[in-house]
């Protein structure tokens, strides 16, 4: 395990722990009803009444695209109510932490180290043991020899004759042991850089990355999902942005023997 993960996963989550309250329901504000009554409506009755209940992906996987989304756009505000309800829909304490740590690869440190502040408060009200996040030297998972050969020979070629540490970088780091931790499973890993690249607008990267989140497990329905969940959660047109990229993606796989 690269020793510089360990240290990100465990900084600044110290604290004593406290009880662990009730769980909680998806539920808008009641100052929201105050303010903006339509937008109450519209976060009652279709955001949770509606998209949170569509069968196509778990509660648990519409928490972990949600706060791979917050997290990647840097909205601390909304985290710690997501955070609850994350931990209410199955997530682990240690796949949160995998998914900060992911993403300050893929949305930046600023986001990442943004976010741990209020991870850390909300393990604090949850009783969750901060001594049980640190991986350690757990055993990286096992790579696909043939698709990694041809994930670095691109690279190779694209990259490292213009920025030589970048492209060092990534197959030393990115590729080789964040993607390989155990922490979080590779399907989950490319729901969460998924989540993030669209709510990002980052739609150059969203093929190899659909492709590896289909490699990984996902499917074209919970792709669908992710996109239409995404909607809510970074805007209509970075959703609508995404679906001809995977309209494409899915064209191609569909034509490849």
């Amino acid at each position: 395990m690269h020793p510089f993960f360990a240290t990100l996963a465990a900084m600044s989550l110290s604290g004593a722990p406290e009880s662990t309250p009730a769980s909680t329901t998806p539920s808008p504000p009641i100052e929201v009803q105050q303010v903006a009554p339509s937008l109450y409506d519209y976060t009652r009755d279709v955001l949770f009444g509606q998209n949170w209940k569509q069968a196509d992906l778990s509660p648990r996987d519409r928490s972990l695209v949600t706060l791979s989304s917050l997290v990647a756009g840097g909205r601390t505000a909304q985290l710690t109510s997501h955070l609850k309800l994350g931990l209410d829909n199955g997530l682990k304490p240690s796949e949160i932490v995998g998914l900060i740590t992911h993403l300050a690869f893929y949305s930046g440190w600023p986001n990442a180290m943004s976010a741990v502040g209020v991870v850390k408060e909300v393990f604090a009200e949850r009783g969750i043991d901060l001594a049980t996040l640190n991986p350690g030297n757990a055993a990286l998972l096992p790579i696909d020899a043939a698709a990694e050969a041809k994930r670095a020979a691109t690279v190779a070629a694209n990259v490292a004759p213009l920025a030589p540490e970048l492209a060092r970088y990534t197959d030393e780091v990115l590729f080789a042991d964040l993607w390989r931790r155990p922490d979080l499973s590779p399907r989950d890993r490319s729901l969460v850089t998924v989540a993030a690249l669209i709510t990002q607008g980052q739609a150059e990267q969203l093929p190899f990355h659909l492709n590896r989140a289909m490699d990984n497990g996902l499917t074209q329905a919970q792709v669908g999902e992710v996109i239409t969940h995404l909607a809510f959660y970074a805007g209509w047109p970075r959703a609508m942005s995404a679906v001809p990229v995977a309209q494409s993606v899915f064209a191609t796989r569909a034509a490849t023997p």
